[in-house]
């Protein structure tokens, strides 16, 4: 309703990188009286490009001025539409065809649809109708102007949830996931099963005995340019002593900071690698602690100082037989 003070919105139904850059590439086009034409003339070209297929001539002329007079437009057969002026001058066509009207191209060979795995095998029914809900929110976000996050975090979120859902950590109840107020942005995730050796193992079923609960609960939030910058992860109960676990609940982990990220991890790893680490760190349930002590402000104050302090003097790693 706000066209053309507004910029028109794309998004596409994949979850292809290549297609969301070339969405993303979109948004540069500075505004103007022919902006939607020349979004519509750099998406043609740029799929051309990507898939290999000739350009028409004529696409040159879609951000060209037109003649004084409304703009009428048909739909042809095949997916077509026609734009035309009342002059009937026909200003451009554009042809929206399935990829099976492609074949006549050269194009790579994919491979067989039975030797390849399938993006939903091996999740259960549940967790993929957490997944349709998540991409239908996301689809009525864009057509209502109010989409939070960034595609490429929000496709690289998805893809780890998915991940998470098929691995088998996951289906044996080591840990759970579950997405705070449907947002692929916060995560809360608990911790049900740790060393059975352990203390923490020891202290984990007391607590159950007392209060009900046996696992650790964590808080993983994300910004705009993940995998690019780290979650930031904070422990929200129990509160605990040990384990490299600071004021507010925020943990003392180089790979949760700038310097230790790699975009290249996947969430699931760091899910165990926190688990490792709280035993390795000899961590125990403060029984009887005031549970108001671990909040978000506190743990991000407590991560900021630990941060300053080791960027000033470095991380301390330990000999390759303690792991």
């Amino acid at each position: 309703e706000s066209y053309p003070s507004s910029s028109p919105i794309w998004f596409v139904e994949s979850d292809d990188p290549n297609l969301t850059s070339v969405l993303e590439r979109l948004e540069d086009i500075k505004k103007s009286n022919t902006l939607l034409l020349q979004q519509l003339k750099r998406l043609i070209c740029d799929l051309c490009r990507l898939y290999n297929l000739p350009q028409h001539p004529d696409v040159e002329m879609l951000d060209q001025p037109l003649p004084a007079g409304q703009v009428n437009s048909k739909a042809v057969g095949n997916g077509g539409v026609v734009f035309s002026t009342p002059g009937n001058k026909m200003v451009a066509m554009i042809k929206l065809c399935d990829i099976e009207d492609l074949d006549h191209y050269d194009m790579k060979e994919e491979e067989p649809v039975d030797g390849k795995k399938s993006e939903d095998e091996g999740i259960e029914k549940e967790n993929l109708a957490i997944l349709e809900k998540i991409r239908k929110n996301q689809r009525q976000d864009h057509l209502n102007g109010a989409v939070s996050g960034s595609v490429q975090a929000s496709d690289r979120l998805m893809k780890e949830l998915r991940d998470i859902y098929r691995s088998q950590s996951y289906k044996t109840g080591i840990y759970s996931v579950e997405l705070v107020n449907d947002s692929l942005y916060e995560w809360h995730v608990k911790l049900l099963k740790v060393d059975p050796d352990s203390p923490l193992h020891s202290d984990l079923q007391v607590l159950k005995e007392k209060e009900g609960v046996e696992y650790i609960l964590l808080n993983f939030s994300f910004k705009d340019n993940f995998p690019f910058d780290p979650p930031f992860v904070r422990v929200v109960s129990p509160v605990l002593t040990g384990g490299y676990v600071l004021g507010g609940g925020a943990l003392c982990m180089e790979l949760l900071t700038k310097q230790g990220w790699s975009s290249a991890y996947s969430i699931e790893s760091v899910i165990m690698q926190i688990n490792a680490t709280l035993v390795k760190g000899k961590a125990r349930v403060q029984f009887g602690a005031n549970k108001n002590q671990y909040n978000l402000a506190r743990a991000q104050q407590s991560y900021k100082s630990l941060v300053q302090i080791h960027e000033k003097n470095g991380w301390y790693t330990p000999p390759k037989e303690d792991g």
